[in-house]
């Protein structure tokens, strides 16, 4: 069995030895015997030959860290001279020690394929192979020296029933050999393809930061998921649309407000009054189809997914014929699967949702996928027809902008009231979800919307982009609130105004701001203050023409009365959140002290659900008993999902034990650009002037805009979520949903450049 050395003795030790692949011939020598490089290149036959100039350090590919691409490896070396001066810069790289290598091995020139592949999930400890790799830039180090810029990530279920695909096979065959070779399933191995020859470029110990889950385990949880996708696939007497496929983005976005692994008691708070059916009587009310009895998030062994059939038939006016509304859904599916990076902006780029001034333009594209023109008119006047409705002076918005209102009366009762604590959270979650998140989420319709015929406004000519960012610039929100109100009002009074929030709104863990204000803000620096936009004003001539559109559009506003509509659609969104979210975090404080009594801390409680915990507002089972079987099946759950990996879509039984990360297609915010050093969040280093990067934004995340920030850059969000609409709010370059691959590269990055006009990130 072979053993671990350095890096050029284990390369060594397995020359010839490997069916699966080539090691290349080196000649290896000291840092004290560098003088001699050239002779021993003779000695080799190497000399004269393009080369690879390569360090192996006594500390580099131990069992405690590898320090991967810590030291430098000089390629496409010439000449004596050349192979003298790279030999000198690897050593000086390495350090003063004279026993480590130097080894010098033949260039690779022409390189189809190169990459890492590890044998094991390093961050989950789950049983895949993962390939990380470049297939377009014929370099052998853009993977591990972070500057290919078209990196594709591939997983694989070790015990998949399905193979991987061509070439990548080859790649997982060798990781097998090499498992056997050395006796473990922890590998962390360097490859390349050249001239259709796979080329071993390092073998070594990779380093888990958690334990490596079981194996079999996770197979049969995989099974279970891949009976329940098998399920779901089939027709549904009550949906349109033959098959399903789940999402982390679509409708809701889970993956941005609780994450992909949330524990147990975020998973079932999200559900509790969001997606089990909150959601769908939101949209029923607002005149699209009736789907109240389906719930919209499924879990799959505890990582969330939105049901994007479920979530396209939601959004088919209800007034549509039902042989239309079965053909658009089947090709709102159908586009998804086929344009897979639009998974997080499927109501800009798939479905048609709500009228706008560029709809006739718009779903011109349906005429390519085989829909009439007497089928476009209809789609056309039953979106007019629902949008007039929502739209209209006495609209339902208005009513539901009333209930929110009604929360915070039902909100004060409660918590001043003499109930016992698991009675207050009952009442806090039902009122919650009656006058809380249902017109909630009535309201962010209407604000989808505004925002919508904002943009159509500038695709249509009427206004320029500039003028859509300067009116949004000049909207009074939450954010703009905090901003001001952290500048301008003592910080007693401003954390009495919105303490509450807490980055990770639905994590009983997440500090709230009035309970780690040291973690957020810095009150002896004073504010960001926020510089006021200019006015934003129609000329006579847009006014003109906008009157004209809406008549000739036959929307039932005229202009003042539809500006009305959106700045009142876009700034009760936002205060609608902001209100909802404080009666949540109240009972999430409850159910902090509802374990008190019973030794349970905040981390324990993260693993009930809240459907044992307000059952016992109705019983007179032992709570304690209760709380503690349920924080005993959340962590069980939570051993499930933590090594699992999913892809963002899921509608094949293959995705589940073989799949490529989605490339993003990100979401750029303004027009504006910033170059600066990045921060990821959590973090305590300073944010001002920084480039802030933070895996999901909820609301909770507003604190981030009173340091001064350059810009910011999430892995999850659409281009209408919260911290979109913050973005444009305060004229932040920002780039929202780049996903979990390019997130992870810039992540890594101590510098990025974001140029909003040209849609561009680029690592400094």
């Amino acid at each position: 069995m072979q053993t671990f050395k350095s890096k050029a003795d284990t390369l060594r030790g397995l020359a010839g030895r490997l069916a699966s692949a080539k090691v290349l011939p080196q000649v290896c020598f000291t840092a004290k015997d560098a003088g001699q490089c050239i002779p021993l290149l003779e000695e080799g036959g190497l000399l004269g030959r393009r080369l690879i100039v390569r360090s192996s350090a006594k500390n580099e590919d131990t069992a405690e860290s590898s320090n991967a691409g810590k030291f430098l490896s000089i390629p496409d070396v010439c000449g004596e001279e050349e192979v003298r001066r790279a030999v000198r810069r690897v050593v000086e790289a390495m350090g003063p020690d004279p026993e480590n290598q130097v080894f010098i091995q033949p260039f690779l020139a022409q390189v189809e394929l190169c990459g890492v592949a590890f044998t094991a999930d390093p961050n989950t400890g789950g049983h895949y192979y993962i390939l990380n790799y470049d297939a377009s830039t014929g370099s052998t180090s853009s993977v591990t020296d972070g500057t290919g810029e078209h990196l594709e990530t591939f997983y694989h279920f070790k015990k998949s029933p399905y193979p991987a695909p061509e070439p990548l096979d080859r790649v997982i065959a060798l990781c097998q050999e090499l498992e056997g070779v050395f006796g473990t399933p922890l590998l962390d191995i360097e490859f390349a393809i050249s001239q259709g020859e796979l080329y071993l470029l390092q073998a070594r110990p990779l380093v888990l930061r958690c334990p490596l889950k079981d194996g079999g385990q996770q197979a049969r949880e995989l099974g279970q998921i891949q009976k329940k996708l098998r399920s779901a696939m089939q027709p549904h007497p009550d949906l349109c649309g033959g098959t399903t496929i789940y999402g982390v983005m679509p409708d809701w976005n889970p993956a941005e407000m609780i994450g992909i692994r949330p524990r147990a008691l975020a998973l079932s708070l999200y559900k509790e009054i969001i997606t089990n059916g909150v959601w769908a009587y939101q949209r029923d009310n607002y005149g699209y189809r009736n789907l109240r009895s389906f719930p919209l998030m499924v879990d799959f062994q505890g990582l969330p997914y939105i049901d994007a059939r479920v979530s396209f038939n939601s959004f088919l006016p209800k007034t549509l014929p039902e042989p239309l509304a079965e053909k658009l859904a089947e090709y709102y599916l159908a586009r998804l699967r086929e344009n897979p990076q639009f998974h997080d902006k499927v109501e800009f780029e798939i479905a048609f949702t709500c009228y706008t001034f560029d709809l006739r333009e718009r779903v011109k594209v349906l005429g390519q996928a085989g829909f009439t023109e007497e089928e476009r008119a209809c789609l056309i006047d039953a979106l007019r027809g629902l949008t007039n409705h929502i739209i209209c002076e006495d609209g339902l918005w208005r009513r539901d902008a009333e209930k929110i209102r009604v929360l915070q009366q039902k909100h004060r009762e409660i918590m001043e009231s003499r109930l016992e604590t698991a009675d207050k959270v009952y009442w806090l979650l039902e009122y919650c979800k009656r006058y809380g998140t249902l017109p909630f989420a009535g309201l962010a319709r209407a604000g989808f919307i505004a925002v919508e015929l904002l943009r159509s406004m500038v695709a249509t000519g009427v206004l320029t982009e500039e003028e859509r960012a300067q009116y949004m610039g000049g909207l009074s929100t939450v954010g703009k609130n905090i901003a001001r109100d952290f500048h301008d009002i003592p910080p007693a009074d401003f954390l009495g105004r919105y303490g509450h929030l807490r980055p990770g709104t639905y994590d009983i863990c997440s500090p709230r701001y009035d309970q780690g204000q040291e973690r957020y803000f810095d009150f002896t620096q004073g504010g960001a203050s926020h510089q006021e936009e200019g006015a934003f004003k129609l000329s006579l001539e847009q006014l003109e023409r906008l009157q004209h559109m809406l008549e000739e559009h036959r929307l039932s506003a005229d202009v003042l009365s539809l500006f009305r509509f959106i700045q009142q659609a876009i700034e009760g969104r936002e205060y609608g959140k902001f209100v909802f979210t404080h009666t949540l975090s109240d009972a999430l404080e409850l159910l902090a002290q509802l374990g008190e009594p019973y030794g349970l801390n905040r981390e324990e409680m993260s693993y009930v659900t809240i459907q044992r915990v307000t059952e016992a507002y109705s019983s007179t089972a032992d709570l304690g008993q209760v709380l503690r079987a349920s924080i005993q099946d959340g962590k069980a759950l939570e051993q499930v999902a933590g090594g699992i990996t999913l892809p963002p879509l899921l509608w094949d039984e293959r995705q589940i034990y073989s799949f490529f990360l989605l490339d993003g297609s990100p979401n750029f915010i303004t027009q504006n650009s910033c170059r600066a050093e990045t921060v990821p969040l959590p973090s305590d280093s300073p944010l001002e002037g920084k480039i802030v990067l933070i895996r999901g934004a909820d609301p909770g995340y507003d604190w981030i805009f009173s340091h001064k920030i350059a810009g910011f850059i999430t892995a999850y969000g659409g281009a209408n979520s919260h911290m979109a609409i913050r973005a444009a709010e305060f004229g932040l370059p920002a780039v929202i949903g780049v996903g979990e691959k390019q997130f992870a590269r810039y992540a890594a990055a101590k510098r990025l450049e974001i140029n909003g006009r040209n849609r561009t990130v680029m690592v400094l």
